[in-house]
């Protein structure tokens, strides 16, 4: 018979029994504590598929919650029929319907929540037990150099990078010879302003988590698949 489990805590087990072996998989609940332009949404999916979890991103969460129209999912909307953001406890109660979900039972990868210090603290209280909050440790002069090089073709979508994915020729797509333009959020200004928010609001997350003895830093590679096995191999260790 075989005994395999995760190096954590013991008490936050899932046992699975079968014929030939037992399985101890311990609850997986991740945090995406990464800056804008470091490819989040990549590692997730690999670490999605990796432990057999769902991604759960804020974004995806609000949408569900207005097409399923849950008690929470009316009130953003109410917010967001008046043009305003959707204020901290109504997110906060839309995580939590989230989070219900059976697909939630055995872990999640939380993406783009928690952003600040207030809603970390009020995950805790909810008494969501979280185990790895991975952060990418990155200099923003990289990120902006890599985000400002994107561009996409304005007709098929078709996206590319000056550096790392140029076309065959410079400004046309290679599939429908439409025009590659840069997207307002790759120019250089909003990737600094949004750095910039990241670092004020975001940022302060790293010692929280820190102090929880909860948080793998990596360090960035050039190659995104080289970061995801770091980040991998941090989990795993």
């Amino acid at each position: 018979m075989t005994l395999l489990h995760y190096p954590q805590d013991i008490s936050r087990a899932v046992l699975s029994v079968t014929k030939d072996k037992i399985v101890i998989l311990l609850l997986m609940n991740i945090i995406m504590l990464v800056a804008p332009g470091e490819s989040k949404g990549t590692h997730a999916a690999v670490l999605c598929e990796h432990f057999g979890i769902p991604t759960i991103s804020t974004g995806n969460m609000i949408r569900e919650a207005l097409k399923n129209g849950t008690e929470m999912g009316l009130k953003a909307k109410s917010f967001m029929d008046e043009g305003k953001l959707v204020p901290d406890e109504v997110v906060i109660g839309i995580v939590k319907e989230r989070l219900s979900q059976d697909d939630c039972s055995k872990g999640f990868i939380l993406d783009g929540f928690p952003r600040t210090i207030p809603q970390a603290e009020a995950l805790d209280k909810m008494g969501v037990e979280i185990q790895y909050v991975i952060n990418i440790d990155v200099a923003d002069e990289r990120i902006i150099k890599r985000m400002s090089g994107r561009r996409v073709c304005e007709n098929c979508g078709k996206p590319y990078h000056l550096t790392n994915l140029p076309p065959k020729v410079e400004g046309v797509c290679d599939d429908c010879n439409g025009i590659l333009v840069q997207r307002k959020d790759d120019h250089p200004d909003t990737v600094l302003a949004r750095l910039e928010t990241y670092h004020k609001e975001t940022e302060p997350l790293v010692s929280y988590y820190e102090k929880q003895g909860k948080l793998v830093t990596v360090k960035g590679q050039d190659d995104v698949e080289a970061t995801t096995k770091a980040i991998l191999e941090g989990i795993e260790a």
